[in-house]
């Protein structure tokens, strides 16, 4: 019998409260208040998906040979926004992906790409439910809260968020 070695494509690691809390607070003093004041109101924090959806996804880029999801950052415009709310805020784009060995040895995550009855198409999952501006507005969840940071402003003060 031969044996064939699978070599794992594993690249993050599970962190702590205190892990989370800190990158969370960096990316709201460093993008997100800047971000907001930008667009005129407060951008999104969050995007959340049900588990049943992200299986769903998950299975659905298998199918299409997926060894990964690629998580994009992107916003809205009033054409893509799957509600007025979301216009101009920002958002997560699920991609899958494949693992490609470049001629050089190195590796490579490609967006998968499949033909479809209208053309070419990206594998790839979008609107999930977006905080703020629907935070806590599921009966499911008592609150999205993801703790209280506050932001010196300079010449504008302080912002608690």
């Amino acid at each position: 019998m031969q044996t064939i070695e699978t070599k794992s494509l594993k690249v993050g690691k599970y962190v702590n409260t205190s892990h989370v809390d800190n990158v969370i607070r960096n990316y709201k003093q460093e993008r997100w208040v800047q971000n907001s004041e930008r667009i005129g109101k407060e951008d999104s924090l969050s995007a959340w998906w049900s588990v049943e959806e992200l299986e769903e996804f998950i299975e659905h880029a298998k199918t299409h040979g997926a060894d990964g999801v690629k998580f994009y950052f992107a916003a809205y415009d009033k054409e893509t926004a799957p509600m007025a709310e979301y216009t101009d805020r920002q958002t997560l784009v699920m991609v899958a992906t494949k693992q490609k060995e470049n001629a050089d040895g190195t590796t490579k995550n490609k967006d998968i790409y499949v033909a479809t009855d209208k053309g070419t198409n990206i594998v790839a999952y979008n609107a999930g439910r977006l905080c703020p501006p629907l935070c806590g507005q599921s009966q499911d969840l008592d609150n999205d809260e993801i703790g209280i940071t506050i932001v010196d402003t300079k010449d504008k003060g302080f912002v608690v968020i």
